[in-house]
């Protein structure tokens, strides 16, 4: 790689990086009393699928460890959030569905954070965030595809 091509790089990832971090900082502030970014997207990611899941293929979806994702469900279903029941033919696995607390819970922080997501396309223009997103999905399959 050329001395430019590394600088194009750094300046690329590092202002990924800073992106994701405001981006975090905005939406956790945003977020309902009690309710942290990681839990928010493990609800809003079984709310979407509406099916179950167990930890491990949880865990594998967000890219942390199994127990990152045993804690992150601990509270959760603390919180009431979550339903966890074994599994009947294996007990030594366990599946994950959202509840019905844990559905309006992630619906409350789909409106909290909303808004702020709309303004940071509305003041970008939608057409530019159309033409970045292909850049950033392609970016984010080459990652994945090297995990």
């Amino acid at each position: 790689m050329s001395a430019r091509t590394d600088d194009l790089a750094v300046s690329l990832f590092g202002e990924l990086f800073m992106a994701d971090q405001l981006a975090r900082n905005r939406i956790s502030k945003a977020l309902p009393k009690g309710m942290q970014l990681s839990h928010f997207s493990v609800l809003n990611h079984l709310a979407r699928l509406a099916d179950e899941r167990t930890p491990a293929q949880l865990a594998r979806a967000f890219h942390v460890t199994r127990g990152a994702m045993t804690n992150t469900l601990a509270k959760l279903e603390w919180a009431g959030h979550v339903h966890i029941r074994p599994d009947w033919d294996d007990a030594r696995q366990k599946f994950v569905a959202i509840s019905p607390s844990g559905r309006a819970a992630r619906d409350a922080a789909v409106a909290a954070v909303a808004p702020i997501i709309a303004d940071v396309v509305t003041s970008l223009g939608t057409e530019k965030v159309r033409s970045v997103l292909p850049v950033l999905r392609e970016l984010r399959l080459r990652m994945e595809s090297e995990d």
